[in-house]
């Protein structure tokens, strides 16, 4: 019996613009991504068919079906090719909050598109499982590299960037009691349905950074609707974070630090809530 461990990330929203709802109902978007050291494990063994269980931290509720995008993932690839030297059993350890703008699911998935990719020696290119992966959510495709990306059109149009803005920083994840629908979200904001020629550009990713400039058109809205997501910022700011903000459409609010001390300080602050103390992923 074979047994392979595969790790799946999480990651925050850096910043988040929502441009127009596009004709698909999908929003444009233009964002930076980048990939934390906070990760669920996947565990692989050899099996004659294919099986998924799950064993959560903090009781999570994680679907066991079709609707989980590990099964979907699978049953997606699994389709490309006609024979394979073994299917896998796949077990979840969760530590990813669900539903937490964390992108937990959406990382599940790539990690078994990169995983059987490798197990079944498929030797598909990046973008090949990229392009797997968009058809499982808009987020699946960020995953398969991972790192520091620009996203644009839905998620899938990736660029990556300098990650040297990154080295030395520390994020300190706050997660609010509370989950945010992301469908409701995107309905909140009440974006046209029109193109967008010119739109506001993020800080640029070189050199000094002006963390002011960075936006996430979610937290302007939800302020009003949870003002608990301003009152975590507004504390996170206030104990020196370089920037604090929502991550995706929700629920968790990050701060960004230079210092660990400072950001293990803060932590404490916050010992009411559900906390991580991650950093950014960086890839050779």
């Amino acid at each position: 019996m074979q047994i392979y461990n595969y790790t799946s990330n999480a990651k925050i929203n850096l910043g988040l613009q929502i441009l127009n709802k596009r004709e698909d109902g999908y929003h444009n978007l233009h964002s930076l991504f980048v990939e934390l050291s906070l990760a669920d494990e996947l565990i692989f063994t050899s099996s004659s068919d294919f099986k998924l269980s799950v064993d959560c931290a903090n009781n999570y509720k994680i679907p066991l079906d079709n609707t989980n995008l590990i099964s979907r993932a699978y049953e997606l690839i699994r389709s490309e090719t006609k024979l394979v030297p073994s299917e896998y059993a796949v077990h979840l350890k969760k530590k990813i909050p669900p539903k937490s703008g964390l992108g937990g699911g959406s990382s599940n998935a790539a990690a078994v598109l990169n995983a059987l990719n490798e197990l079944w020696k498929l030797n598909y290119s990046s973008n090949k499982l990229e392009t797997l992966g968009a058809q499982l959510g808009a987020d699946v495709p960020f995953f398969i590299r991972g790192g520091f990306q620009l996203a644009e059109g839905i998620g899938e149009k990736l660029t990556p960037q300098d990650n040297q803005i990154l080295h030395g920083l520390h994020f300190l994840l706050i997660i609010p009691p509370f989950h945010i629908s992301t469908p409701d979200a995107y309905r909140s904001l009440n974006k046209p349905l029109l193109p967008v020629e010119n739109h506001y550009k993020f800080a640029p990713v070189s050199g000094p950074v002006n963390w002011q400039l960075f936006d996430n058109d979610f937290e302007k809205v939800f302020r009003k609707t949870y003002p608990e997501i301003g009152n975590i910022k507004e504390i996170l700011q206030g104990a020196g974070a370089l920037y604090a903000n929502l991550s995706g459409s929700g629920s968790t609010v990050f701060g960004v630090f230079d210092n660990l001390k400072t950001a293990k300080l803060t932590r404490e602050d916050f010992s009411c809530y559900q906390t991580f103390l991650t950093s950014p992923v960086f890839h050779s």
